[in-house]
């Protein structure tokens, strides 16, 4: 059975000089052990980001936007998120219960990235504006 993945291909997949290979190992067994699995509420809130991307995705795209901008935590940087990788990572979240290492984007365009809060409200205009025309032609 061929089974396929939506997540990118790991450009060094296979590849005994990968750069990232020592970065496996520094995840002892015992760290694994010690990760919860995610609640049922985690999971769910997961699922409703993973619907949400897809709503933004659909009205974003076409009109130019390669993602999302995320405003780390960990190292305090913008991370900019094309569609598929953000929807990739999500989807690994959701199955093994914790993210991807991960770096900054090499020289993004920040023009043609949004923020979450950005596309939520996008989108929930595009909501308003179609129920407003709808109900007009009531």
């Amino acid at each position: 059975m061929f089974l396929v993945s939506n997540e990118p291909l790991d450009p060094f997949a296979g590849d005994p000089e990968d750069p990232a290979a020592e970065l496996a190992q520094l995840d002892s067994a015992e760290d694994l052990e010690l990760l919860e699995p995610l609640s049922l509420r985690e999971r769910e809130e997961i699922l409703a980001e993973l619907g949400d991307l897809d709503v933004f995705r659909t009205l974003l795209e076409p009109r130019g936007y390669r993602g999302l901008v995320v405003d780390c935590e960990g190292c305090a940087e913008p991370h900019y998120f094309d569609w598929d990788l953000l929807a990739g990572n999500l989807r690994h979240l959701l199955d093994e219960g914790r993210t991807r290492v991960h770096e900054p984007a090499f020289a993004p365009d920040p023009a043609c990235y949004v923020s979450w809060e950005y596309a939520r409200g996008f989108a929930d205009g595009v909501y308003e504006a179609s129920a407003a025309s709808e109900a007009d032609t009531r």
